[in-house]
């Protein structure tokens, strides 16, 4: 039987999505969780693996396992063995050619920059901070140049395991709201660092430093030493993936809400 998840966390604590050998991952916190309820060791794959620091309002996860439990226990009874950071918002049990990771069509991020003269004490961990004024027009005028099928070398990370730098970006917006800016992201696949990446290149522009017109230049470069510096996490979210309505999943995308500072 396979089932899938819908989790959220806060990552400011855990060294990203995948499980680590300190135990330090979400995944690892989830698989202890559900090995409670399930009484034997279960394995997940997920959507997306965030990095360290990074959040996620709707990570979808699958596992497989013999033992039949209500739904119930899947959501209250795991998240009662889960820490206050990470919580199990549905369970579904769906077919076996379900895949967290491989059957995803799409998947979308946020990122949330507080944009004020001093660093935001009430949104430590939960958003990055940009300390002068940003022109959101004209990030909003580079932003549009990253849209289509591109080879985004210029926004990967070197660590970056993915085969191929050519992703597909279906969705960029740059928007406001008071001292809170909002990055939204979809596309079908992200690189390594990709978003903090790009993020860190809108900056530049919006503070001035380049034009937007830089960010298309940088794009054809394929050079990610000419880019900007890649920016922090902790403003970083995961807000679902896509996947075929034939699985029949809960809804499985869900934005960031968050007061502005």
């Amino acid at each position: 039987m396979r089932i899938a998840l819908g989790l959220e966390y806060a990552g400011t604590a855990y060294s990203g999505w995948q499980s680590q050998p300190d135990g330090h991952g979400v995944q690892d916190a989830l698989e202890r969780a559900l090995a409670k309820i399930a009484g034997t060791p279960i394995r997940t794959a997920a959507a997306g693996r965030t990095d360290a620091g990074v959040h996620a309002t709707s990570q979808i996860v699958h596992f497989d396992t013999d033992v039949v439990r209500p739904g119930t226990a899947w959501v209250r009874g795991v998240n009662s063995h889960l820490p206050a950071d990470v919580a199990v918002l549905w369970a579904d049990e769906t077919t076996a050619d379900f895949h967290a990771r491989f059957a995803a069509t799409a998947r979308h991020y946020t990122y949330l920059l507080a944009n004020r003269p001093v660093r935001a004490a009430l949104l430590a961990g939960r958003a990055g901070w940009y300390h002068r004024p940003l022109a959101v027009e004209a990030m909003t005028e580079a932003a549009r140049m990253l849209v289509g099928r591109h080879d985004f070398s210029s926004f990967r990370s070197s660590e970056c395991q993915a085969k191929s730098p050519v992703k597909t970006i279906s969705h960029v917006a740059v928007s406001a709201d008071g001292e809170l800016i909002r990055f939204d992201f979809s596309a079908d696949a992200f690189l390594h660092h990709m978003i903090r990446n790009i993020v860190g290149a809108l900056i530049d522009v919006g503070a001035r430093k380049s034009e937007p017109a830089w960010v298309a230049e940088l794009l054809a470069a394929r050079d990610r030493t000419r880019g900007a510096p890649t920016f922090g996490a902790e403003g970083l979210y995961l807000t679902g993936a896509d996947y075929p309505p034939s699985f029949g999943l809960p809804p499985t995308r869900r934005p960031v809400v968050l007061a502005s500072p």
